[in-house]
């Protein structure tokens, strides 16, 4: 019996090009899209609000990880709170987190340092958060936030940085890729 040294089935005529300088920028312009579980829609206003400060930001990969670390469902993510991303955005949207003492159900929201993020007293008898509290004694959050997790509450104390958010992209591509 003969081995050769590809799998069974058609072969496959297509050849892989090496990628161009648009499909590495947009490759990675999609990696860091989904790792924030964001529409493209959504993630273009955040590139190109960026863009428009370019002039007065002097970090724009530093303007834009802040932006998106700094969102609602990600600080929900970030503080412990979720799973993913995705499961903060839902938690987010159905209500379960109040910011400042207030009900807030939009992913999207902007906090700022002294921003208090806490459980809805009455989503506290649910059975994901029930569950939660072990889990969050041992869970440490990010330099930038503070977490309470007695109380199931955090505060976001600073700013976050790149190092820390340590995303999967290279924001420099994604720049050249909305500035053509």
């Amino acid at each position: 019996m003969i081995q050769k040294s590809y799998p069974p089935g058609q072969k496959n005529k297509r050849r892989s090009a090496p990628l161009s300088e648009y499909g590495k920028e947009l490759r990675e312009k999609q990696k860091l899209k989904k790792w924030y579980n964001l529409g493209e829609k959504q993630f273009r206003n955040y590139a190109k609000e960026i863009l428009r400060k370019r002039g007065r930001v002097e970090n724009t990969a530093e303007a834009l990880i802040r932006r998106l670390e700094s969102r609602l469902d990600n600080v929900v993510f970030r503080l412990g709170f979720a799973k993913s991303r995705s499961q903060a955005r839902q938690m987010v949207s159905h209500g379960h987190f109040l910011v400042n003492g207030k009900t807030v159900n939009i992913p999207s929201r902007q906090l700022k340092k002294g921003d208090k993020v806490s459980l809805h007293p009455s989503s506290q008898k649910n059975k994901i958060f029930s569950e939660l509290k072990a889990s969050l004694k041992k869970y440490q959050a990010p330099s930038w936030l503070r977490l309470d997790a007695d109380k199931m509450e955090g505060e976001v104390i600073g700013a976050p940085t790149v190092e820390e958010a340590s995303p999967p992209a290279e924001i420099s591509a994604i720049f050249e890729f909305y500035s053509r």
